[in-house]
């Protein structure tokens, strides 16, 4: 892009304390839009003192929001609900400008996260504690909930307005403040939510919205005024995440990396399953952690039978603008990353694996600028390879030949992610014994995309999560709080008790 085409793109801003701030870091990155590839606004990249003063901020507002009753914290997330679904079409727009998913998949995206702020307006039951009386002679326990202080959210860049939302939604409707240090290359999402949680009545400073890079990233893992952090991104990074914050005596959840695997049964309905594999393989572009990524069919009948439905089906997806209705799904996020996709197309090819259709060289008319890639589908491709072991992010679909059902579970269970998995049957013993078994976080019984709903709890295994506690659900109410139990006597009568020198006990 020409300098004189990047002097024309606007200058984004934080948004701290209620307002816009300018980033005076002297430090941006470009924003482009990945339909046309021009750039469309320059992102500041905070420094450690700008991250700072933003959680000086937050800390300055949490004592009068945390005092806040729960009951009037529920009424800012239903009047924050209601101004989502008012500015759903805006808010989609913004978002496919940016990351260049698909108007409908845009809206999918703040959907979902409005459906986090629907169950954080359930903050008055979420927070109750317990009560016991009389646990001892003339003694109650009680338990209570109380918020944890400023915390943090790290997004990626593949749902800039879900997971902020699953993020602060829950954290702040808990009584904590809040700052998200979004994905640079999507950020204008993030700020326009903050702007609508402050029309929704929150007070100045709970929410606040801090772009940058690495720099704010260790700021957050170093404050020791922030009390946890949430991050969704790469593996490598969210172990370094989990590892630093917790070494500076933060709560930390970091969610990873994915490889999601689909177990096909010989019984399963194969328009089925095709239809299936379609859409959660490439919608929006491949580039969610949930996608189907490898199809695993068992037995060689059902491996030729779904090539032979899958190939025609890949080869006829419609790649298009974000904006085209009739449009599968859009480009990649960015240059760079479609660049990585194809990357691992290669390497597939010099692997081995049989590539069936081939996504690369894909050029749409009037957007030869773009970053746009084909569906790619590979078949033969085994354990061993090293783009089965990697996630791709791309539109990119693996298939591995399964003998038996016990190897097909075998290879959700021995990869390395766990993020993901679903299995396509119509054997209810097979399907029962699999979602058992395997070890995976997330389980879809004919179900191709298994995130679950906003009241349950979303999280994966091995080196797709990084610590004990998953997000949203009852389970983010419990990650955003500290649990304080009390136990109280008044004595009566007068009686005095002799010194005991021996721990109290029930007995």
């Amino acid at each position: 892009m020409a300098a004189r085409d990047r002097t024309m793109a606007k200058d984004l801003t934080h948004f701290i304390g209620g307002k816009h701030v300018a980033g005076t870091s002297g430090r941006f990155l470009d924003v482009t839009n990945p339909n046309t590839g021009e750039v469309t606004a320059r992102t500041p990249l905070a420094s450690a003192a700008e991250l700072r003063a933003a959680v000086s901020v937050a800390a300055k507002a949490f004592p009068e929001w945390a005092a806040t009753n729960p009951q009037r914290r529920a009424r800012v997330m239903f009047e924050f609900k209601r101004l989502l679904e008012a500015n759903m079409n805006e808010l989609a727009e913004l978002l496919s400008a940016e990351h260049g998913k698909v108007i409908a998949d845009s809206k999918g995206d703040v959907q979902r996260g409005l459906e986090v702020i629907e169950f954080a307006c359930g903050i008055p039951h979420l927070m109750k504690g317990e009560f016991t009386e009389g646990a001892g002679p003339g003694i109650d326990m009680y338990s209570m909930r109380q918020p944890l202080g400023v915390c943090a959210g790290i997004t990626p860049f593949n749902f800039p307005a879900m997971i902020p939302m699953w993020m602060f939604g829950v954290s702040i409707a808990c009584g904590n403040t809040f700052i998200v240090k979004p994905s640079e290359k999507d950020p204008s999402v993030p700020i326009r939510l903050a702007e609508l949680f402050m029309e929704a009545g929150a007070p100045a400073g709970v929410l606040n919205v801090v772009n940058g890079d690495k720099e704010a990233v260790d700021a957050i893992l170093t404050d020791p005024m922030i009390q946890a952090v949430s991050f969704v991104g790469s593996s490598d990074i969210a172990q370094y995440v989990y590892a630093t914050g917790t070494a500076h005596g933060k709560r930390v959840q970091a969610m990873g990396g994915a490889k999601n695997h689909a177990i096909i049964m010989p019984d399963a309905d194969m328009d089925q399953v095709v239809n299936d594999l379609i859409g959660a393989g490439y919608g929006s572009a491949g580039e969610r952690c949930m996608a189907i990524s490898v199809a695993v069919p068992v037995g060689e009948d059902t491996a030729d039978r779904l090539v032979e439905k899958l190939v025609p089906r890949v080869q006829s997806l419609k790649v298009g603008i974000s904006t085209a209705a009739d449009s599968d799904y859009g480009p990649l996020v960015t240059k760079a990353h479609m660049d990585k996709v194809s990357s691992y197309i290669e390497m597939g090819v010099k692997e081995g694996a049989k590539l069936l259709v081939d996504g690369r060289g894909f050029k749409l008319q009037g957007y030869e600028n773009g970053f746009f890639l084909g569906g790619s589908l590979f078949d033969h491709v085994t354990p061993d390879m090293q783009s089965y072991k990697d996630e791709i992010f791309g539109p990119v679909l693996q298939i591995v030949r399964a003998k038996t059902f016990d190897e097909a579970a075998e290879l959700p269970t021995n990869h390395q992610y766990g993020n993901g998995v679903a299995i396509f049957t119509r054997d209810g013993d097979a399907a029962r014994s699999f979602a058992s078994r395997v070890q995976v976080g997330m389980v879809g019984i004919n179900v191709p995309i298994p995130v679950p709903l906003a009241y349950h709890t979303f999280g994966g295994w091995k080196r797709s999560a990084f610590g004990d506690t998953n997000q949203h659900g009852t389970e983010g109410v419990k990650f955003w709080t500290h649990i304080k139990t009390v136990t109280s006597r008044w004595p009566t009568g007068g009686v005095k008790e002799a010194s005991s020198f021996v721990i109290p006990t029930m007995k």
